[in-house]
């Protein structure tokens, strides 16, 4: 298993002999407005992709964990082949068939693609009343043969529905959203460094990898911040912390 971080939530994973591009948001660097009621009002994306986004185009299959545009943007939808299986969560199989894709499967439990076995979880994008305005999100589990266990946590606070995907599939990686975005006021409405940490302690033999950073105005946990609450909870050890563009491996 090799993972990519491409940018924000973007990742390129090789596993199990096919290759899976997840969550593109292929925008050009300051293309749209920022996300608004929340601090840092930058345009988004905040940083340039790192590599053409041409050569993501091609993939064996794409993860589309919510259709937030962070996500998933009309950039992608230009730039991918529109022979691409696209995996999504359940109701938002339209927007892709809409858009050209010929082959557009929601995932209700689980589905198996070329010998990889894909299971999709939930997750709570924030607490109270923004969580239930942020609406429904997904992540995914990946199985095969032969490769470890791999669960993409998306757009998600540390919840219940958390801990009980990682208590059932007992992941080897996981990788979590993890820059702590918020409004001006409410909780964050993905994972901060507290919430990485819990990820840590519940399931202490896995390695935790860490996106959704500086890309997203509304992010604020910088790679800096985690860094250094991850350190003073002796937790560094456990937690890759990837640049746009670095490659993870693992086994």
């Amino acid at each position: 298993m090799k993972i990519q971080l491409i940018r924000n939530a973007t990742l390129w994973i090789e596993y199990g002999g096919q290759h899976f591009l997840v969550d593109p948001m292929f925008s050009e660097a300051g293309a749209n407005p920022p996300v608004m009621n929340s601090p840092n009002p930058r345009n988004n994306p905040l940083v340039p992709l790192p590599l053409s986004a041409g050569q993501l185009a091609d993939p064996d299959a794409v993860l589309v964990t919510h259709l937030h545009p962070d996500h998933w943007d009309k950039a992608a939808e230009d730039t991918i082949m529109k022979s691409a299986p696209i995996y999504c969560q359940p109701g938002d199989e339209e927007v892709f068939r809409a858009a050209g894709f010929v082959s557009v499967q929601a995932i209700h439990t689980e589905h198996t693609h070329q010998g990889v076995k894909i299971y999709r979880t939930g997750g709570q994008h924030g607490t109270g009343e923004i969580g239930r305005m942020m609406g429904q999100v997904s992540g995914y589990v990946l199985q095969a043969e032969g490769e470890p266990v791999l669960y993409l946590a998306g757009d998600t606070v540390w919840c219940k529905e958390v801990q009980e995907a990682l208590a059932r599939y007992n992941p080897d990686a996981v990788v979590v959203n993890a820059g702590g975005a918020r409004f001006l006021s409410g909780d964050p409405i993905i994972m901060d460094e507290k919430d990485v940490a819990q990820v840590c302690r519940q399931l202490p033999d896995a390695l935790v990898i860490t996106v959704h950073m500086e890309a997203i105005n509304h992010c604020l946990v910088t790679r800096e911040d985690l860094r250094r609450h991850l350190a003073g909870s002796s937790l560094s050890d456990r937690v890759r912390i990837p640049a746009d563009g670095e490659w993870t491996e693992h086994f």
